[in-house]
């Protein structure tokens, strides 16, 4: 009995069994498909889990939906060159560790595209995947709290990838472990808590991409070479929370972003070798809480034909050095006090920001609440007029932009 044959018993054995509200398991219509073939399944609901280890297409036309049934991961991809489109993948197990997923992806050269992934734990994760193309998928976790989500985009020790077009709602992360080289392109991500997290992840392009109503936007954590460039991050408001935050990462390119209504709009520690610098480039950051708050004692950052507008404190600092010792310049300032005489669209004397009653609520958070404050701006407006000692000098651009 050849192969074919033994597979069409397996089916009628099972159905025979089976009562009548069960759901058609997918796994054995996968075993009947020929490799490298063309799986169609007939519109409705089957249940998972289902593991391809041979390379095939599985088109659901969007009308095709696999149940896990709330056990283990629901579609696991084993085979290098498969393609999965078109489908609603629902109802992982709920286990962190085992890593309940909706699509668990562990071959290269995948393609996965247009698929629904929801009501799962964690959405689509790759493990030692290389090479794949993720796009156009819409991707939700469970409706717990944020913390008891899993990630709706998880990469471990997988580069070369593309995930573009997605959009994610309601995970918990997006989350880089070792995975250098991919291309995060043209997603959306909301309501979630950090929207991307790179961990010992050089090398990774973040482009054109949306972040809004996060708690944080992008944090780097000891990846050097990112590019971070033409994204949105809007309405970020968690009081610790930061649309980009850089640590221990050196030769960070962040260009063409805007930074909108966010606690924090870049955060970023002192540079502990001279490499570790974050080159920041004509982006737009505005009508935040803090602009950019830099925290360690020594600078070295560029920061170089920004436009900062209307946020209630422009730089923040643990110490006054960690600002002055970076490189300012070129940057419009709306705060600047100074003429361009000669019409050449620089000012004619440097920006300097010194350091006033901003110390007080930057030491003392509890006195965040009162920032703005009559209070707190005659205590700015005084120490201005009549400074009791010699201000810091946290920053000076010898070229602002009018």
């Amino acid at each position: 009995m050849n192969r074919f044959h033994a597979n069409l018993l397996s089916i009628l054995l099972l159905l025979a069994g089976r009562t009548a509200y069960c759901l058609p398991p997918l796994q054995l219509f996968v075993e009947l498909t020929a490799t490298g073939g063309v799986l169609r399944p007939s519109p409705g609901v089957y249940s998972g889990p289902v593991v391809i280890d041979r390379q095939m297409t599985v088109e659901g036309g969007g009308r095709v939906t696999i149940d896990g049934g709330g056990q283990d991961t629901v579609l696991q991809i084993k085979a290098d060159g498969s393609v999965i489109r078109g489908l609603r993948i629902i109802n992982s197990g709920d286990s962190h560790d085992r890593l309940d997923s909706g699509i668990l992806l562990e071959a290269d050269k995948v393609l996965i595209e247009e698929n629904i992934v929801e009501q799962v734990l964690f959405g689509i994760n790759l493990r030692k995947a290389n090479d794949n193309l993720i796009r156009g998928n819409k991707i939700r976790s469970r409706g717990e709290s944020v913390s008891l989500r899993g990630e709706g985009l998880r990469l471990w020790y997988s580069s070369g990838n593309l995930l573009e077009r997605n959009e994610l709602v309601d995970v918990r992360d997006i989350l880089f472990v070792n995975s250098p080289d991919n291309r995060f392109s043209s997603n959306r991500v909301s309501h979630s808590r950090m929207g991307m997290e790179l961990v010992f992840s050089p090398g990774n392009e973040i482009v054109g991409n949306q972040f809004s109503w996060n708690t944080t936007g992008i944090v780097g954590v000891y990846s050097d070479d990112l590019l971070i460039r033409g994204n949105h991050f809007t309405h970020l408001r968690e009081i610790a929370g930061a649309a980009l935050a850089i640590k221990e990462s050196s030769q960070v390119v962040a260009e063409d972003n805007e930074i909108l209504h966010c606690a924090i709009g870049v955060m970023v520690n002192s540079p502990v070798h001279p490499e570790n610098i974050l080159h920041l480039k004509r982006n737009h950051i505005a009508y935040n809480d803090v602009a950019i708050y830099f925290y360690g004692e020594k600078g070295g950052h560029r920061i170089h034909e920004n436009r900062f507008h209307n946020n209630l404190l422009t730089v923040a600092v643990s110490a006054p050095s960690s600002a002055l010792a970076n490189d300012w310049r070129g940057n419009y300032w709306d705060d600047y006090q100074g003429f361009d005489l000669n019409g050449d669209g620089i000012g004619d004397t440097p920006h300097n920001v010194y350091l006033y009653s901003d110390r007080l609520w930057m030491d003392r958070p509890m006195t965040r609440f009162f920032r703005s404050s009559p209070a707190l701006e005659l205590i700015d407006f005084v120490e201005r007029l009549t400074a009791f000692s010699e201000p810091d000098l946290i920053l000076s651009d010898p070229v602002p932009k009018m």
